[in-house]
């Protein structure tokens, strides 16, 4: 979908992101979608068609969460970018992304406790920084099946960077897969963010205890990530005072000032930030007014670009841009049932109705037969 925009629309004025020069702020959040190609978790034509449908001119995508190795599974279905068949797959995409001329990241993650035995290789026992589980929490198996969790084994310093230099092969490998750059998954309760919170993380060593401690896995993983690319075509996702999966922090400012204080000296793309404020199971864009400004927070203590996501709607998300909360603004469910979003935003279209039994798993049908603008009746 390449269209041409041209306004004042906040939403519609050109940005830069490190190395990623923007034609708008209308920017595709990551969507776990499970539909891979079995067996191997490989980008199939359906992937391709999706990403295809939800470019436009100018515009960035950040890929669904994808595996940096076996052992970072987490979910059925999910892709990866540790074999060769996959970072074919992932080309074809990037590929036709490129020929609507838009831009697309890759986001990569290990997940962490966030997995089960049936999803390890060999059936392992998931690892995590800490041999600790949430009180209550429950997960899936191979099958998509509820599945009670496995208490994580905690990982070995070895182990630790044997993780690190996965993130830096799945670098080298979104860079030959095409992609304009790579964001890094440090969100919603999965490995990267299992050793920044103290609820997750209760280590001794230097990887545990304080917050410059706790911060230092992710700081080695976007110096590994750097390295192996350019710092500005790496970004971070943050989720401060998130809850999902179980997590908890005692300092959550404290932490994520830090963080993004630590970020700031690596001169990174750009931090894309989870705004706790949003409800991730209303259908109503339902936000909670009390909650912590994750956004605001971050934009000072990191000082460049910011994404923010947090059940947007299009006055939302320019009245965040002109207040300077954030310089781009993700939008998550919107993106998946208007494959045309950017351009219902720009002239204030009616939107279809997402259907939210369709999210995970499943065919093309809900996710890549929704209609645009074109293709509705008149």
């Amino acid at each position: 979908m390449t269209t041409d925009f041209g306004t004042d629309d906040p939403l519609f004025t050109p940005t830069r992101l490190g190395a990623l020069s923007l034609g708008h702020r209308v920017v595709m959040a990551p969507l776990t979608r499970m539909r891979a190609s079995q067996p191997g978790d490989v980008p199939q034509a359906m992937n391709v068609a999706y990403y295809r449908q939800r470019a436009s001119l100018g515009g960035l995508i950040i890929t669904e969460a994808t595996d940096i190795s076996a052992q970072a599974r987490g979910y059925p279905g999910v892709p990866g970018i540790h074999t060769e068949r996959q970072v074919a797959g992932w080309s074809r995409v990037t590929e036709a992304v490129h020929a609507e001329r838009g831009r697309i990241v890759l986001q990569i993650w290990h997940t962490g406790r966030v997995s089960h035995p049936s999803l390890q290789p060999g059936g392992a026992v998931p690892v995590a920084p800490s041999a600790v589980l949430p009180a209550g929490w429950r997960h899936m198996d191979a099958t998509g099946a509820p599945a009670d969790p496995v208490v994580p084994a905690a990982l070995s310093r070895d182990g630790i960077a044997g993780i690190v230099e996965s993130f830096a092969e799945a670098v080298r490998n979104a860079r030959r897969a095409g992609f304009d750059g790579v964001e890094l998954h440090g969100a919603n309760g999965y490995l990267i963010d299992q050793f920044l919170q103290d609820s997750s993380n209760r280590r001794t060593d230097d990887y545990g205890g304080s917050i410059e401690n706790r911060v230092r896995f992710l700081l080695e993983v976007v110096d590994a990530a750097a390295g192996s690319w350019s710092a500005d075509r790496i970004g971070v996702r943050l989720s401060p005072w998130g809850t999902y999966n179980g997590m908890a922090d005692s300092d959550s400012a404290a932490l994520h000032a830090h963080v993004g204080a630590a970020l700031a000296t690596r001169k990174l793309a750009y931090l894309h930030v989870v705004e706790p404020r949003a409800d991730q199971t209303s259908d109503t864009n339902a936000i909670k007014a009390d909650a912590p400004d994750a956004g605001a927070l971050l934009k000072r203590a990191f000082g460049g670009p910011v994404i923010s996501a947090g059940g947007y709607v299009g006055d939302t998300a320019r009245d965040a841009l002109r207040q300077g909360r954030a310089d781009a603004i993700a939008f998550g469910r919107l993106f998946i049932a208007n494959p045309d979003l950017p351009r219902r935003l720009q002239i204030g279209a009616a939107m279809n109705r997402y259907d939210r039994s369709s999210f995970y798993g499943g065919d093309e049908r809900g996710y890549v037969d929704y209609p645009t603008l074109e293709q509705q009746p008149a």
